[in-house]
């Protein structure tokens, strides 16, 4: 149990590339959304749903965002500012094959930094880090001045990314990162592409 930490799963997205709201979506017997909770709620003792407006059904707290149309970073400043723990772990609610060992590695990368952010082929996964409480101002900023890039946000705090090799030995096929934007990653999770 990672205790000074609350994950936060983001559910707010529009969706728009998939064509119908993913977070209820099933596989293996359970929405995207449950699957996530069930693996956050092994890891931390606090868990919280982003969303845009409330959803049905769900039995954790939610946390709608404060700007419309802010996207994920809106979602991750909304919910950063209701959590009391010093961290926040956040994870995008089309990720249901995130692991426990990879979020275990993680977070052991934090120690003097405000972020820690994998990178996967190049590409940096803001949804799917470390977040420090101090990164709160930075992201409220960026909101202010319209600037909605949670990637653009990185660059103004003090990050410790972790490359493919440190997480391989938790991660052997890098599964986490598999996110379901498109019908098609529905059906290659469906058949065992993963």
């Amino acid at each position: 149990m990672i205790g000074n930490c609350t994950a936060i799963i983001m559910a707010g997205g529009d969706s728009q590339r998939m064509g119908t709201d993913k977070a209820s979506l099933l596989l293996d017997g359970q929405t995207l959304l449950q699957s996530v909770i069930t693996t956050m709620r092994q890891l931390f003792p606090e868990v919280i749903v982003s969303v845009r407006q409330p959803r049905t059904g769900i039995e954790l707290p939610q946390v709608c965002d404060e700007q419309p149309d802010g996207g994920p970073l809106a979602g991750l400043a909304a919910s950063l500012g209701k959590v009391t723990t010093p961290w926040a772990f956040v994870v995008a609610c089309d990720m249901p094959f995130v692991v426990p060992e990879l979020i275990e590695l993680l977070a052991k990368y934090r120690l003097q930094h405000q972020a820690v952010v994998p990178v996967v082929h190049w590409h940096t996964q803001p949804l799917a880090a470390f977040y420090a409480a101090s990164c709160l101002e930075p992201l409220r900023a960026s909101l202010a001045a319209q600037q909605k890039s949670l990637r653009g946000v990185l660059q103004q705090l003090d990050v410790r990314y972790v490359d493919e090799a440190e997480m391989l030995e938790a991660d052997p096929l890098l599964r986490s990162f598999f996110d379901l934007d498109t019908p098609q990653d529905v059906a290659a999770a469906r058949g065992g592409v993963k």
